[in-house]
């Protein structure tokens, strides 16, 4: 097998705004594959601030897994467990490989197009104008479930936005889901949740930051929003997974498999929810169309009903052209279309 990789920087269209911050670009590395003729690419998709990935070595990192590939060693000999994305990356590029090159990696109804995944219309931070702006958009494209970025402008704006969309649309019309990404304080939090529950939500993600294990768990008692834990699973070893579930008792748990370690470890996480009746969906971590294509396809293979968060593809000005289109709130994977990988291939 021969190992190399490359790095690209993803543009957004936009500012898009969180409570961490305004991203202007993404760091990507793809790590490129090569045997019998073959070539499997893995995409290596960190965000900055929240992927546990040092910054500092990371292209060390990878360097490193390159040589140890070249040399021949067995790819499931390599720990890698200070790199999720990298871990992610070095999953699907493998993929990709045994499915010699074609992006197929897990044949279905999906990949044949067939069918599509329903995914969530996810609305950034802004001000109030552009937030309604593309709620408006959003609703018009089709989408039943919307996800609203919170926690970091002014809270009464946010109160204002989202009693628009309910004068307009009932529960059973639109589902509003909510992300503070960390962005409450514990002491405000309950609070908060309250004057939100007015306004039927369906979900909020990690009101407050991660490892605050008995705030978090208090919140989810008491909470009359359901809670969905995001941040909290990412740095988690293998012993800790079970533990935090039977501590703070969510409703749901969010997988991205970049940020958590690949298909392998979100699988143990969802077999662990399931066994405490904690349910889940899947989210894209901004990864190009490469890494949006493996989470997509093995998404579908789970058969979960809820809506996913898969619709990232269409973020930056320089994606890869790919299979890949929305259409009715949907992803769909069109065979006739072919993948340009011109930008990333040496």
């Amino acid at each position: 097998m021969k190992a190399n990789f490359v790095n690209y920087n993803l543009d957004f269209k936009f500012p898009a705004g969180t409570s961490r911050g305004v991203l202007l670009h993404k760091p990507s590395s793809f790590l490129i594959l090569e045997k019998d003729g073959f070539t499997g690419i893995g995409e290596c998709s960190t965000i900055p601030d929240l992927s546990i990935d040092p910054v500092d070595s990371y292209s060390e990192k990878l360097t490193e897994l390159c040589q140890l590939l070249n040399e021949g060693y067995d790819p499931g000999t390599i720990v890698l467990d200070d790199y999720p994305s990298i871990a992610f990356g070095l999953e699907t590029a493998l993929l990709d490989l045994a499915a010699k090159g074609s992006k197929c990696l897990y044949p279905s109804a999906f990949t044949e197009g067939k069918t599509g995944i329903t995914i969530n219309g996810l609305v950034w931070m802004g001000d109030k104008d552009s937030m309604q702006k593309q709620i408006r958009e959003k609703i018009s494209a089709g989408y039943h479930c919307i996800k609203l970025k919170v926690g970091a402008i002014d809270f009464q704006t946010e109160m204002e936005i989202i009693s628009g969309i309910r004068q307009l649309f009932s529960a059973d019309d639109i589902e509003i889901r909510l992300d503070a990404n960390g962005g409450f304080s514990p002491e405000n939090a309950l609070k908060i949740l309250d004057r939100l529950s007015i306004y039927q939500i369906h979900s909020i993600e990690q009101p407050i930051k991660a490892r605050q294990f008995e705030e978090m768990a208090e919140l989810c008692r008491q909470s009359p929003v359901p809670i969905v834990l995001d941040e909290e699973l990412i740095g988690v070893s293998s012993i800790e997974k079970e533990a935090i579930l039977e501590k703070i008792k969510p409703a749901y748990i969010i997988l991205k498999p970049s940020l958590i370690g690949g298909f392998k470890q979100s699988e143990e996480w969802i077999r662990l929810a399931e066994k405490h009746d904690i349910n889940w969906w899947v989210t894209s971590a901004l990864e190009a169309n490469i890494g949006l294509n493996a989470i997509a396809q093995w998404t579908y293979t789970l058969n979960s009903k809820l809506p996913q968060g898969l619709g990232t593809g269409q973020l930056y000005h320089n994606n890869m052209l790919s299979p890949l289109a929305i259409e009715n709130a949907k992803l769909y994977y069109t065979p006739e279309n072919k993948w340009d990988l011109n930008l990333i291939l040496p």
